[in-house]
């Protein structure tokens, strides 16, 4: 195995992908960490948070659909997620940077 700092903070940064074109921030860092988990130092543990960070996300959004509808409250959501979304995935890829293991608050545990 080698140590590859700055293709986990690529994985990171993939999320982005999501904010800046609707797709790809699940399937690019899924596709990395498929195909990198084996070679790479720390890429198993930064792609299962990152995948299960992506599918916690999609499961908040989805849930804050019909609150937007109930109560109204669904927006305050949807515009929380999608800053966690966004600063938390750069914060990640400074810590991949720096060698240490990301953090993903209420990130659900899918891939374990």
């Amino acid at each position: 195995m080698r140590k590859d700092n700055q293709l986990l903070v690529i994985t990171h940064l993939c999320q982005l992908l999501t904010c800046f074109t609707g797709f790809g921030g699940l399937i690019v860092p899924l596709i990395l960490w498929v195909t990198q988990k084996d070679k790479v130092e720390g890429m198993d543990a930064h792609g299962k948070a990152i995948i299960n960070f992506q599918l916690s996300i999609i499961i908040y959004t989805i849930i804050s659909i019909p609150l937007i509808i109930l109560f109204g409250l669904g927006i305050l959501l949807l515009i929380a997620i999608g800053l966690f979304a966004f600063i938390l995935p750069i914060i990640n890829g400074i810590k991949a940077s720096n060698g240490e293991l990301p953090s993903y608050p209420l990130s659900l545990n899918f891939v374990s």
